[in-house]
């Protein structure tokens, strides 16, 4: 039983599909991914804020202590999250921008396949020199 339908021929019932319990009938598309990736870029511009203030609240204990939270930002493996800040921020800005369209123009919602796919090639190619300069400045101070 459950869910109120009567148990039996499935037929009956053209509009029930079987499914798992752990799937939904949503398959995802731009503006699941777009929504999901706003939240994300912006949370991890947040825990970025977070530590910001934190190391710079260290001045407060000398410039020992601050100096030795700062080397910190020298690891590449910070580097590299500090490049992923970098894409987090022009992600977000850019996908913001297609928010304001679609909400001051609301013929543009009918676009917003079309929308998403121009955020993500200009996001590409703001990344892509970017992610160059960054990263062979990460490699060169890695690798000598």
């Amino acid at each position: 039983m459950g869910r109120g339908l009567p148990e039996g021929d499935v037929r009956l019932w053209p509009s029930v599909k079987r499914r798992s319990e752990l799937t939904t009938p949503y398959r995802g598309r731009e503006g699941q991914w777009s929504w999901i990736a706003h939240r994300v870029t912006v949370v991890g511009v947040l825990l970025y804020l977070f530590a910001y203030i934190v190391d710079t609240a260290l001045v407060g204990w000398g410039p020992d202590a601050y100096n030795r939270v700062v080397a910190v930002y020298h690891h590449p493996i910070i580097q590299i999250m500090e490049l992923g800040l970098v894409g987090a921020v022009m992600y977000h800005a850019l996908n913001g921008i297609r928010i304001m369209i679609i909400d001051f123009w609301p013929r543009a919602a009918d676009h917003h396949a079309r929308l998403f796919w121009g955020t993500m090639l200009l996001f590409g190619g703001a990344m892509a020199p970017i992610t160059w300069i960054m990263g062979r400045r990460i490699i060169e101070a890695t690798f000598g």
